[in-house]
């Protein structure tokens, strides 16, 4: 167990509430049971108490929880007290712990101690912050999932398999007469396939976990007057932008997040783009264009009662290529169109009505197609963007390796970078300077 200072926060989120909580962890926390609560409590077990200040005097009456380690969440003694949840009250309990000797907790402190004294492993302490951060049901669902450590086990059976393959390897390696004996014993070339196959489906699954953590970042761009902020408030199902038939209402980006079918999307509503002489409208359109060339997608707005113009035709040339393009045919109820998607190579055109919701659904399900996103499902891992590159990277080594069993030196080194790779993700091997960009994130008193 790490030797630490006890340190103390407040747990629950600022302003007022009808229950709040300070919270303690420190290696030893017998002086503050004793002047918090005059008294030692039980394990585990709630206490209503007075909450003491430094004169004796009575700071609030609520509930004292004391989990001696290891068996509490960081795996040091822990001491919660719960009080009532205004800002005065929680101040002045927790200046009542600095009095007795704790400092203020850092950002994620509790949880970088929880790691540290291997209550958690580095993927599990991650996967508080997410579930915390949770924007979706299905967001918060596979990160408990990850939380509760169903991502860390696939991970260290990777590392398990890649060890015993490794043993076998390194074995050849110390008795050269015997290596073909041993490759054929371990049978190297086909595990080595079936390690890179589920690599790849845990990769696979990670990419989804990544899309339900980040989410999808989706600029309206076209001329003005087309719909753009109607289709916003259509999507946050209630009137958040300004809509007016006056061409240039929206002069900057609007940006709200919806959940589309469990993935998060970030909409990013942008001025009409067109020659402008005012200065103010062409910020505003400066700032759409630096928007849209920040987007995962863009969906091209077009008047279907006027048809695509040349105008809209040279906003679809200025879009980055690289972005993939849904063009929206919008006001099919004033066109008298259905609601439709055709289906192109480069961009697809979804018709349908902002202001009566006709074809809303069908632009949803075109825009989870163009993520990526193939439907929910329990092997999905809320995974992170440094998570994905580990498993890219492991399976690159893992693809190195394949056909190197004649040269056991680098068969075997490229196995060695692949589980090293693998071992950054749980944090078996972890660089402080990473410890402190993770944990920094979190919020104070977690």
């Amino acid at each position: 167990m790490q030797k630490t200072e006890p340190i103390a926060a407040i747990a629950t989120a600022p302003g007022r509430g009808g229950i709040g909580v300070v919270r303690l962890s420190g290696p030893d926390l017998t002086a503050f049971m004793d002047g918090l609560v005059g008294k030692r409590l039980p394990a585990r077990r709630a206490v209503v108490s007075d909450f003491r200040g430094m004169g004796n005097e009575v700071i609030d009456r609520g509930i004292a929880v004391y989990f001696p380690a290891p068996h509490s969440y960081t795996g040091e003694d822990v001491l919660e007290l719960q009080g009532h949840g205004g800002i005065v009250v929680m101040q002045l309990l927790l200046k009542r712990c600095l009095e007795l000797g704790a400092r203020i907790a850092e950002p994620g402190e509790f949880t970088r101690r929880a790691y540290l004294n291997d209550k958690l492993d580095l993927a599990q302490a991650e996967a508080v912050a997410d579930l915390i951060d949770a924007s979706t049901a299905q967001a918060a669902r596979h990160a408990l999932r990850s939380l509760q450590g169903a991502f860390s086990v696939r991970i260290n059976e990777f590392i398990r398999e890649l060890t015993e393959l490794r043993a076998f390897i390194e074995a050849a390696l110390d008795f050269p007469e015997e290596e073909v004996d041993f490759l054929k014993q371990v049978d190297a070339e086909e595990r080595l396939t079936g390690l890179r196959k589920r690599l790849q489906a845990v990769l696979a699954a990670s990419r989804q976990g990544k899309l339900l953590r980040e989410g999808l970042h989706v600029a309206l761009a076209g001329q003005p007057n087309v719909g753009k902020s109607s289709l916003l408030n259509r999507l946050a199902g209630e009137d958040l932008a300004i809509v007016t038939a006056i061409p240039g209402t929206t002069r900057d980006a609007i940006r709200l997040s919806v959940d589309i079918c469990g993935v998060p999307a970030h909409i990013i509503d942008t001025a009409g783009l067109r020659e402008s002489h005012d200065p103010v409208e062409q910020i505003g359109i400066a700032r759409a264009w630096a928007a849209i060339e920040a987007a995962d997608a863009v969906l091209l707005m077009v008047d279907a009662t006027v048809g695509e113009t040349e105008a809209d035709r040279a906003i679809l040339r200025r879009l980055p290529p690289e972005i993939p393009c849904i063009r929206v045919m919008n006001k099919i109820d004033l066109a008298g169109r259905e609601p439709a998607v055709v289906k192109q190579v480069g961009v697809s055109t979804v018709w349908l009505s902002a202001l009566t919701g006709r074809g809303i659904q069908l632009l949803r399900e075109a825009l989870l197609e163009l993520s990526g996103w193939r439907g929910d499902g329990e092997g999905i891992f809320l995974a992170r963007e440094r998570h994905v590159a580990a498993l890219e990277a492991a399976g690159m080594h893992l693809d190195r390796a394949v056909g190197l069993s004649r040269h056991l030196e680098l068969f075997a080194e490229e196995l060695r970078l692949a589980q090293t790779g693998l071992h950054a993700i749980t944090g078996q091997r972890t660089a402080d300077e990473l410890l402190g960009e993770i944990f920094t994130r979190f919020c104070i008193g977690k």
